[in-house]
């Protein structure tokens, strides 16, 4: 694998424009998997957004805080690395973030819930007593 692909960046090489060779050549650029796994990571912070149209009764709270924390974890990771990769940093923060808005969701959508059954059984326990 590694033969085929040393030939298509070979070829890739002299297409790329003068101004963008400093991007191409980067150590974090698209010639490694330091530019391509971030991209698809991307995939990640996409389908948290979607669920956003989710009911939050619907949302998991082990798949969202494994975001959130995965988000966080491997945000601070990026920046001590070497090189450092603000690609990567980004979309960890991205990724973290949805995480972390699922959570609020799941949480004020359980609070509301506490908050009617207690509606529903002070009224009852009110009127027993009169």
């Amino acid at each position: 694998m590694s033969a085929i692909y040393r030939v298509i960046i070979s070829r890739l090489d002299p297409l790329v424009p003068r101004r963008y060779q400093a991007f191409w050549n980067h150590p974090a650029g698209p010639k490694t998997v330091h530019f391509w796994a971030p991209t698809i990571k991307w995939a990640l912070v996409i389908a948290g957004l979607a669920d956003m149209a989710r009911p939050p009764e619907k949302l998991s709270v082990r798949q969202s805080g494994a975001l959130a924390a995965t988000g966080c974890i491997w945000a601070r990771y990026c920046l001590v690395i070497i090189p450092k990769n603000y690609y990567l940093f980004s979309v960890n923060m991205f990724l973290g973030t949805t995480g972390f808005i699922q959570l609020g969701r799941i949480y004020l959508h359980k609070k509301s819930l506490d908050a009617e059954q207690a509606e529903t059984k002070t009224p009852a326990v009110e009127t027993a007593k009169n």
